[in-house]
């Protein structure tokens, strides 16, 4: 399928925009980039070069300048760890003859597809890369995973779940793209039929092997039983509502409708059949109808779509984020309750998830977590708790004394699994700067021109954040808090600053918004 001449243009001039925004962001900006040039220069000196692709090594700090928003705040690990994980998300951007894509391993690895493309985490790669002011880099990877052999999906594009539609429309509500998102309406149509084909079972629910969700080797999953998982049911929830809305945004009242019915049928078969009443608890159901009996971090991963109706009781669930017989270990979320008996039972190596912590889990939980803490009425958990787990989760980011990401740690030691042989070194699987910039800063993402901040930073952990040069709806966003209003000379608090303008401001640190001029 192919734009119009007429959405051509729209989006032609949506790329003069962005660009006219590269060039004037810098007089709106209150933070100076060569203040953090020291992080990226230790992150090039670390070791050599493995893998270079698009944006080499020497060549990071130019396009980090020009690419991304910049932040401080004065806890400098987390500071260090922001950095870091834009620098290694740079890593993975690859040209190829269809356009850019992202990767998730640097090396080359079977399971992966044409350019060692692998569809698992395309919607983490999306939700960080919004940010990016750059707007080609995603749009040529959301077209390589709808169209890119020969028009259509690469063969392996179903080899993982995946939440690609509702990345997208999350997208678009940072860019407002919304002739590129409408032009891909029949892609995520006809994307969604093909699940149901594949992965629907006669009672309405999706089935999925949890080598397939990503997370092989867990307790309630298999490599061969179809079994019912909040995983992907949670994940083709989102892609109905978010092809809902796009649909809305096309002017297609009729796949509207259509889709708005299958996000509500499918929330009704998640609320009813994989919740367990006794354990207060969302698991998996196998194929013989028995529940898996085990809480597991993916019962979490309903909140990150908003799924579970909200004073229901199904909020009773996060009581065992912070128990440290529940989810709670020194080195980050265990993908396993820890009081299991079958917990950290399946070895070590082999890409367990059977209590071992895991950053693609760990986002999808803090994701969650914001959702519950702003938009559910409970008293399980408060932000000081979201708090603390992004603070376990940037600490765990280390190996040897240096930054580090791969693909899981031991939750106890902190030891990074599976790593060793450099295989996952920089694992593009799990999200860092969407995390900070949603959820400890709070800019929540909308469809109209009202910029809502809600941030999850406990009043007294910090005197002072900036995130600056933010592109946002056509306008450059900064958001700042200032204790004493001497670090900025902005004055005291929280402000939200749009093209230097202040248009919002709260003495605290609590929701404020203000409307796009």
């Amino acid at each position: 399928m192919k734009l119009s001449s007429a959405k051509t243009l729209v989006v032609m001039l949506a790329g003069v925009l962005l660009s006219g925004l590269v060039l004037r962001a810098a007089d709106f900006s209150v933070l100076k980039p060569d203040a953090f040039g020291h992080y990226v220069e230790r992150f090039n000196s670390m070791e050599d070069e493995n893998i270079t692709n698009e944006i080499s090594n020497a060549d990071s700090w130019a396009w980090l300048q020009k690419e991304i928003p910049f932040f401080e705040c004065p806890d400098k690990e987390v500071e260090e760890i922001y950095y870091f994980r834009w620098w290694s998300y740079r890593k993975h951007i690859v040209k190829t003859p269809a356009g850019f894509i992202v990767t998730e391993f640097l090396t080359p690895v079977r399971h992966a597809d044409v350019f060692n493309a692998i569809s698992c985490a395309d919607g983490f790669h999306l939700a960080e890369g919004r940010w990016l002011h750059d707007q080609a880099y995603l749009n040529d990877y959301t077209h390589f995973w709808l169209r890119g052999t020969n028009g259509v999906p690469p063969r392996k594009f179903h080899s993982y779940s995946s939440w690609l539609a509702s990345a997208a429309y999350d997208r678009y509500l940072v860019n407002g793209n919304q002739a590129f998102l409408s032009d891909l309406l029949n892609d995520f149509v006809a994307d969604y039929g093909v699940w149901e084909q594949e992965r629907q079972l006669t009672n309405g629910l999706f089935w999925q092997y949890d080598v397939r969700d990503g997370m092989e080797e867990s307790i309630s999953g298999s490599r061969t039983n179809k079994n019912a998982r909040p995983t992907i049911n949670s994940y083709m929830f989102a892609n109905a509502r978010a092809i809902e809305a796009i649909a809305h945004l096309a002017g297609n009242t009729a796949v509207e409708q259509q889709f708005k019915v299958k996000a509500d049928i499918l929330r009704g078969l998640v609320e009813n059949a994989l919740w367990n009443s006794y354990a207060k608890f969302f698991e998996a159901r196998h194929e013989d109808g028995t529940m898996a009996g085990v809480r597991e971090e993916l019962g979490f991963v309903p909140w990150m779509f908003e799924l579970p109706a909200p004073d229901a009781g199904f909020e009773a669930a996060w009581s065992q984020l912070d128990d440290p017989k529940g989810f709670r270990a020194p080195f980050g979320i265990t993908t396993a309750e820890r009081r299991s008996p079958q917990f950290r039972s399946h070895g070590v190596g082999t890409c367990e998830w059977d209590g071992a912590v895991w950053p693609f889990a760990t986002s999808q939980t803090l994701y969650a977590l914001a959702n519950v803490l702003r938009d559910y009425k409970q008293d399980a958990v408060t932000s000081t708790d979201y708090f603390n787990a992004f603070q376990t989760y940037v600490h765990s980011q280390h190996s040897g004394g240096k930054p580090y990401i791969g693909e899981y740690l031991d939750e106890v030691t902190g030891d990074w699994i599976n790593g060793k042989s450099g295989r996952s070194r920089y694992y593009n699987h799990s999200t860092f700067a969407d995390l900070l910039i949603t959820g400890i800063v709070g800019l929540r993402p909308r469809a109209d021109n009202i910029v809502e901040i809600s941030p999850l930073l406990p009043e007294g952990m910090w005197n002072y954040f900036c995130l600056d040069n933010v592109f946002y709806h056509g306008h450059t966003l900064t958001i700042l808090y200032d204790k004493t209003g001497d670090r900025y000379h902005k004055g005291q608090g929280l402000w939200l600053l749009v093209d230097g303008k202040g248009i919002a401001h709260s003495g605290k640190l609590e929701r404020i918004t203000g409307k796009l001029p």
